[in-house]
């Protein structure tokens, strides 16, 4: 006990050389005054996706329908309360969109504070998601994106309420709310079967990610271009960081939706039945002479 003592006193005074003097406004907070909590919950989660999927690997999935229907429900309940609230405090606060500082609100400042705790709490709840994926043995979605994204999110955002936890942080939780509520309510559909032939619209899911973050990295930037107050650092690690999760994202997209045709598919032959039924008259004429040539052989 004395050693993680020790040891939790040389990581807080590590981390408070690095980045300065923390908000007072957040001491006292729920696993905010020490970072080896952030940095436990971490570590065990990614060693849960490596001996889970170890554990699941000769053993039937779960089908957890009615947990995922509760946990998605769940989620998508605490971002459309965090969006709800974030809009509010910002409003009462009179929050400018373009630059944003950490003491000039008030009580408006404290208020988007708290929201933004539940954001960073919501991200240890949301391992949850690829815990649920090795349970159900989905391991071709445990992809490298996923658990970047998970694992890092929980942690810069530990730094982000000990440091700027208001003012120009708000605008990224608050779009990123707004896309769960509309991200876990697809989930929670998607578990029930009858509901499956209504959900077209994934594809437009990850769009809708992707100009997440695209307008926060403007949104940071714009600070940088006009100051107003806000750490300078702070806004170039989040633009820098964004964009890895911009680059990420996009090759995810290519390869899920913008799929070329295989070379099996293009030497296929169509049927007949095939032929008759819509496609352009220059392909049915470039079918014809292909299989006249072959008879003729």
């Amino acid at each position: 006990m004395e050693q993680l003592k020790a040891l939790d006193h040389e990581v807080n005074e590590l981390v408070d050389y690095m980045f300065g003097p923390r908000d007072s406004r957040v001491r006292g907070w729920f696993l905010l005054d020490s970072y080896l909590p952030t940095f436990f919950l971490t570590v065990a989660y990614l060693l849960s996706i490596w001996l889970g999927t170890e554990y699941m690997k000769n053993r039937p999935a779960f089908s957890l329908r009615g947990h995922l229907l509760i946990y998605n429900l769940g989620i998508t309940l605490l971002s459309l309360y965090m969006l709800i609230e974030l809009i509010l405090s910002t409003w009462e606060g009179s929050y400018n969109l373009q630059c944003q500082n950490l003491h000039s609100a008030g009580e408006a400042d404290v208020r988007v504070a708290k929201v933004l705790w539940w954001y960073y709490f919501s991200k240890v709840i949301e391992f949850m998601d690829t815990i649920f994926f090795v349970l159900r043995k989905k391991n071709s979605q445990i992809t490298f994106l996923h658990v970047y994204h998970h694992a890092t999110m929980f942690n810069i955002w530990w730094c982000v309420l000990n440091w700027i936890p208001c003012g120009q942080s708000f605008f990224g939780p608050t779009l990123n709310s707004f896309i769960h509520v509309l991200m876990y309510s697809y989930y929670g559909l998607s578990v029930i079967p009858s509901m499956r032939k209504y959900l077209w619209w994934k594809k437009y899911l990850t769009q809708a990610q992707l100009i997440q973050f695209l307008l926060t990295i403007t949104h940071t930037l714009s600070a940088a271009v006009k100051p107003c107050g806000f750490p300078f650092g702070c806004l170039m690690f989040q633009s820098s960081y964004m964009t890895t999760l911009v680059i990420l994202f996009i090759n995810f997209y290519i390869k899920t939706y913008q799929k070329a045709p295989s070379r099996t598919d293009m030497k296929e032959v169509p049927s007949v039945t095939e032929l008759k039924n819509g496609f352009h008259k220059d392909y049915l004429a470039r079918a014809n002479g292909l299989l006249t040539n072959k008879k003729a052989q």
